[in-house]
């Protein structure tokens, strides 16, 4: 493990801070979690002091020394670029640029829109109940897996990784989608390229242990 310590700002069922789990393990990183509880009633997220450190008052954070940084992919490439091994994006341009493309489906396009601060939109103020909660996450993970698993069928050289086969940025995106998936019981079965590959990945020691179920705030 490296003697670099980070604080890292997080919840145990976000899918955002389950990457940044996932390139931290990856990395053999040490880190102190500090837990920021989004439940309903609670929403720590909105504090003062969570504000203070990250004004958008989201999850994932990440202090370093005196710096904290937000935003899933910005913290995973700063740790790439602090931290060069095992690399999460080749040398070369194209290849690069093509994961990037991927990883970007899955936190730009599909995660925001099932993200819990929209979700509570649809609750709340507009008045939606779960059914249709439900219906509008499995639309939205459903469009972005159909592209997707095209990608992973074109790029994919094993159906171990989305593409080639060395773990990139784009793996480290797809497992916490897949698991924001089962957890809203989105068919799968459209998707067997996603599904391959998300197995594989899943049995890697790093994506073990970022498990939502594994982290020690997940039993409070």
């Amino acid at each position: 493990m490296s003697d670099a310590r980070y604080t890292f700002y997080s919840y145990w069922r976000s899918s955002a801070a389950y990457r940044v789990r996932i390139a931290l393990g990856l990395k053999g990183l040490r880190y102190e979690t500090v837990g920021i509880n989004l439940a309903a009633g609670v929403r720590d997220q909105h504090s003062p002091g969570f504000r203070a450190l990250n004004p958008q008052g989201l999850v994932p954070a990440l202090a370093v020394g005196d710096e904290v940084l937000g935003e899933s992919l910005a913290i995973i490439e700063y740790l790439d670029e602090t931290h060069p091994e095992p690399p999460f994006l080749p040398a070369e341009p194209l290849a690069r640029a093509r994961i990037r493309w991927m990883a970007q489906a899955v936190a730009c396009d599909i995660h925001p829109l099932n993200n819990l601060r929209v979700l509570n939109y649809l609750r709340e103020p507009l008045g939606q109940d779960e059914a249709a909660v439900t219906r509008w996450v499995a639309h939205w993970i459903g469009e972005g897996f159909a592209a997707l698993e095209a990608l992973a069928t074109r790029y994919s050289v094993a159906g171990t990784c989305l593409y080639g086969d060395t773990v990139s940025l784009a793996d480290i995106c797809l497992v916490p989608q897949m698991y924001n998936a089962r957890r809203f019981a989105v068919p799968l079965d459209a998707y067997p390229t996603l599904k391959q590959i998300g197995a594989a990945l899943e049995a890697l020691p790093a994506f073990a242990a970022a498990r939502p179920e594994a982290q020690p705030e997940a039993a409070r």
